[in-house]
């Protein structure tokens, strides 16, 4: 209950954060484009936090920045078209999945980035700070179970843009602390964006 009630107020901070964002995004212009975007991608690196053995001998690894994530939010584009906002919150997992147990490591990054754009380029950087971390086992990994602290991060990007798609690249700068113990999350990872 203690836990849920802490996950509820971060989830209001990380909202907040992003109202706070938003509100300080270029729009000191009139003209400011605002549009909905969808971001995906996947991210790999940092420490690892699960090694799972499987019955062949063969065992598979989780890391810290390790995962898929997607998610939805805002773009605010300046009138110049050469400073852009983006927020957004998203769902990032990754799981190792066998016949007599599972392990999944589920978070829920909020981005805030500001990016300088040329005609098909832009560069940027930010903060994510990434709510309700969980790494969860069940069946013969049900041994595996950890709720880091809530995490506040830096990001770089550099995206590719064609029209209204963005591709590229980033790297995040990361720490999860579990009692008194740390994990590095620190990672490159690739990037997708749709901007309606």
């Amino acid at each position: 209950m203690e836990r849920d009630l802490l996950a509820t107020k971060d989830l209001l901070a990380g909202i907040a954060l992003l109202s706070v964002a938003l509100g300080t995004a270029p729009a000191t212009s009139r003209a400011a484009e605002v549009r909905p975007v969808l971001v995906g991608g996947y991210d790999a690196g940092g420490a690892t936090i699960a090694d799972v053995p499987f019955t062949s001998g063969a065992t598979d690894s989780i890391t810290a920045n390790e995962g898929v994530y997607v998610g939805a939010g805002v773009s605010v584009l300046n009138d110049d078209k050469n400073i852009e906002f983006l927020g957004a919150a998203n769902v990032k997992y990754v799981g190792i999945h066998a016949s007599n147990g599972n392990v999944e490591w589920t978070r829920f990054p909020v981005d805030a980035l500001v990016f300088y754009r040329m005609e098909s380029f832009r560069i940027g950087a930010g903060v994510t700070y990434v709510i309700s971390p969980r790494l969860k086992g069940s069946g013969l990994a049900s041994n595996i179970n950890a709720s880091p602290d809530n995490a506040l991060g830096g990001l770089v990007q550099a995206d590719y843009l064609l029209g209204k798609v963005a591709l590229g690249l980033r790297y995040t700068f990361l720490e999860y602390k579990t009692g008194g113990s740390t994990s590095k999350s620190d990672g490159v990872g690739i990037s997708f964006g749709f901007t309606f």
